[in-house]
């Protein structure tokens, strides 16, 4: 397959993925604290991870673990608690829409931190599509008023993460294989997310009689198998064959895959929030084309 079509292929691969990821963590929440969800999908993420990938460890120099490490931690252990702290109090399907500030602060991070070039195009891009984000927020906050807005805070941190992720692997680990950056990533997190999961008391007696535990384990473990581990692998792939806001750019497509599971759930959407994607989709074609 062409460079220009992989590209694509994986950036719709992982918009269902991660777009289906929000309502996996609101169903894991119905069982488990925030702290549990966010341990229990690092260490099982880890845990496939390992299976397939373990044997490239070796290949990891002491100048790439550092950065491994500031990847990990970033991308995937602050987040993954981040996360289920915002949706105990915000819908999945905003949840996911507050996502979209990823690519925005790509191009602001990347520049200034990164010295990563990003052309007059891009920022256009990148600006409409937030414009149809910043739309379907308010929107959302509108037909959802019950809903603390301060949890949306953690979701903004996020993204704030997310973007110095991917200019960390675009920049310092852009000759590292995918799978053996996912690898250098988990070895690093998940430690501690052991020692979190131990300090909620998961292991108690009592927590396996809750019944609603069981489904939320099913929920968390496809959630970590596909939703973390085959998406970090396939993520850190498209930021190496891509530009850093290309590879961002998933996150304006995952809303639309979030609010079709939101509605199916129960969740609220408009015909503005509809008008406001059209405008996301047109910001992903701008921050791509580069000439």
């Amino acid at each position: 397959m062409h460079t220009g079509n992989k590209k694509w292929f994986y950036l719709v691969i992982l918009s269902i993925i991660w777009g289906s990821s929000f309502i996996l963590i609101k169903k894991s929440l119905i069982g488990l604290t925030p702290l549990q969800l966010g341990a229990l999908r690092i260490i099982i993420s880890g845990l496939f991870i390992f299976i397939f990938g373990l044997h490239t460890i070796n290949t990891i120099t002491k100048k790439q673990w550092k950065w491994l490490i500031i990847s990990g931690f970033l991308g995937t252990f602050f987040p993954a608690f981040l996360f289920a702290y915002a949706e105990t109090e915000i819908d999945s399907a905003v949840a996911s829409i507050l996502n979209s500030l990823v690519p925005l602060n790509t191009i602001l991070f990347g520049f200034a931190v990164f010295k990563i070039a990003s052309t007059k195009r891009q920022m256009w891009g990148v600006i409409i599509g937030f414009i149809g984000t910043a739309l379907l927020i308010l929107k959302g906050a509108e037909l959802n008023p019950h809903q603390n807005y301060l949890y949306a805070g953690f979701v903004v941190l996020s993204t704030v993460m997310y973007a110095f992720n991917v200019n960390i692997i675009k920049k310092y680990l852009q000759d590292v294989k995918a799978i053996t950056i996912a690898v250098g990533n988990f070895t690093s997190i998940i430690i501690p997310a052991i020692i979190v999961l131990l300090a909620t008391g998961f292991f108690s007696k009592t927590t396996f009689e809750q019944p609603d535990i069981m489904m939320s384990l099913l929920y968390v473990t496809i959630l970590s198998a596909f939703g973390t581990a085959l998406a970090k692998v396939l993520f850190n792939k498209l930021v190496q064959m891509a530009t850093p806001v290309f590879a961002s750019s998933v996150t304006y497509s995952m809303p639309i895959v979030a609010v079709g599971w939101g509605l199916l759930d129960g969740e609220g959407f408009s015909l503005l929030q509809a008008m406001a994607t059209i405008l996301i989709l047109a910001g992903i074609y701008l921050a791509n084309k580069r000439n």
